[in-house]
């Protein structure tokens, strides 16, 4: 898993509430188990038209957002089904950050299983982060994992609280795998207590 410790990329303001992993990624996209390639179905619903050409309305397609890092997205975001092709298909598109009040529970675990850094903030901080994101091509964020903190394109900071686990996996790159396989010798050691003592 990619680490994640400071990122600055453009942010995309998505004001839409209670999002759902069908139109992160419908459903026709779920037949691979690749983590690549999903980006081009990311929100397909709302991106193509019934053609398959550019909604130019679109918030991704428009061309200060096209490639955007962060997304600052209305409340609930990610509910619905547990299907963790939502999180591959938003990394694949290359955001890998999000913004909201509220995700859903299963959502928010996977987000973070994948590399992706979900941001839970009030509602006043943000509508000020909408207000950044909506300035196009100078909608620039620097989200600083360490620190805790957002600052926006006029310099003013945020700061944002997040689990200690949660953090430090992703300032390692670790996914639950890797966590285990960091605590390896101390599993070993336990297990060659337990062959010693005739348990295995």
């Amino acid at each position: 898993m990619e680490k994640f410790t400071t990122l600055t990329g453009v942010a995309a303001p998505m004001r839409i509430t209670n999002v759902d992993t069908d139109r992160i990624i419908p459903k026709q996209y779920l037949k691979t188990i690749k983590r690549t390639g999903l980006g081009k179905g990311l929100f397909s619903e709302m991106r193509y038209n019934d053609d398959g050409s550019e909604n130019p309305d679109f918030v991704l397609n428009q061309p200060a957002y096209r490639n955007a890092k962060v997304l600052v997205a209305g409340d609930n975001f990610g509910c619905g089904s547990s299907r963790e092709h939502a999180p591959w298909a938003l990394a694949d598109f290359g955001i890998r950050c999000i913004i909201s009040t509220s995700f859903a529970d299963i959502f928010f675990n996977n987000c973070a299983k994948n590399g992706i850094l979900a941001i839970i903030v009030s509602p006043e901080n943000l509508e000020k982060l909408f207000d950044d994101a909506e300035r196009g091509a100078n909608a620039t964020l620097t989200i600083d994992l360490e620190s805790q903190t957002i600052r926006g394109p006029d310099g003013g900071t945020l700061h944002f609280d997040i689990d200690s686990g949660r953090k430090e996996s992703l300032l390692n790159g670790l996914d639950e795998i890797g966590l285990t396989l960091k605590r390896a010798p101390k599993i070993d050691a336990y297990e060659e207590k337990l062959t010693a003592r005739g348990f295995a």
